[in-house]
């Protein structure tokens, strides 16, 4: 045990602090979780990061949640088994030999870390590619149980055929998006089906709820894949609980909501962050140097744990290299985020 605990000390301090961001003024970043060894080219160590994560959650501990991804958008492949990585407080560097230590659970089939439940429950969807049926997963205390979806009765369709985002709103009913099928689920606490067609939108993807419980969809539009150009899309689903397209554009990679409500989304084309106002307007809040590109992002919950540990409302952003695409690292932003949403965000700031 004091052997595992000075392992972990020194991963967490080996971490470094800096990281290719332009940021406003007030705002620093550093590198929170990376790797050694995971690199393809041979020579191991040559680039850090770990593999591929293109989904994180927080619980209100501050413990962090990404999986090992599999290749969800490529034909042909052969689904992987994967592992969901458990990061505490602090962050890691992870390699190969020290890796299990983080494993949380068995592997799943190319899994994603869609929302972490006030329980500290970890939403997991996963996908299996030959047969076109998605499973939502529930994992407590390191063991998935089957939420939603799988395989259906027979002569039914399937609920879901490719779940991606999930969120969680106040009264606890989750809601899931479904590529493949292009629209989102609503089901209730216990899992059952509220409403299986609760807004439609074409390649929904990601999901994220509000401080007013309102739902916010990214869709990636005309893109046939997530990393291709194409008119993406941000809906908006109010208490009437009819979408509002509120953006449209470039495919939005990532969304999530940040201090005050706003919602903050990551970029992958324009390799940027920015915030979107309630009115659709777009306001730049970060851009990544070089060939660094953003695959996901989330905000640690405030809490008191999170408060102590002095992540509380900081924003948690995937990045990886064009050139080194497999390797993966979460990047921590500090900073005042509620002065900036409320000095950018008023009503005829440019």
């Amino acid at each position: 045990m004091v052997a595992w605990l000075v392992v972990l000390v020194v991963a967490v301090l080996a971490v470094p602090v800096r990281a290719e961001l332009t940021l406003p003024p007030g705002f620093t970043s550093r590198v929170y979780v990376t790797g050694q060894g995971f690199d393809r080219g041979g020579d191991r160590g040559a680039a850090r990061g770990i593999s591929v994560a293109t989904t994180l959650g927080f619980d209100r501990t501050g413990t962090l949640y990404l999986p090992r991804s599999g290749s969800r958008y490529l034909g042909g492949e052969v689904d992987e088994l994967l592992p969901i990585y458990r990061i505490p407080v602090g962050g890691a560097q992870l390699t190969p030999e020290s890796e299990w230590r983080y494993a949380y659970g068995p592997p799943l089939r190319n899994p994603e870390v869609g929302a972490v439940g006030g329980e500290g429950h970890v939403f997991v969807t996963s996908y299996d590619r030959d047969r076109q049926i998605g499973v939502l997963y529930r994992t407590r205390q390191g063991r998935p149980e089957l939420f939603a979806g799988g395989t259906p009765p027979a002569g039914t369709p399937p609920l879901f055929r490719q779940p991606e985002g999930v969120a969680v709103d106040t009264g606890g009913n989750v809601y899931v998006a479904d590529r493949a099928l292009g629209r989102v689920v609503k089901l209730d606490p216990r899992g059952r089906v509220l409403d299986a067609s609760y807004a439609s939108v074409l390649r929904a993807r990601a999901l994220a709820i509000d401080d007013a419980d309102q739902l916010w969809i990214g869709g990636d539009g005309s893109a046939e894949r997530p990393w291709q150009d194409g008119a993406g899309q941000i809906w908006r689903v109010g208490a009437q609980g009819r979408p509002t397209l509120v953006l449209e554009g470039p495919v939005p990679t990532a969304i999530g909501v940040g201090p005050g409500g706003a919602l903050f989304v990551a970029q992958r084309q324009t390799r940027t962050i920015f915030v979107v106002t309630p009115d659709g307007r777009r306001i730049e809040f970060a851009r990544l140097e070089g060939d660094l590109t953003p695959r996901a992002l989330a905000f640690a919950p405030s809490t008191a744990e999170t408060r102590r540990a002095g992540i509380a409302g900081q924003l948690f952003v995937v990045t990886f290299a064009l050139r080194t695409w497999y390797l993966n690292e979460v990047i921590q932003v500090s900073g005042p985020f509620d002065e900036f949403v409320r000095r950018e965000g008023r009503p005829g700031t440019p």
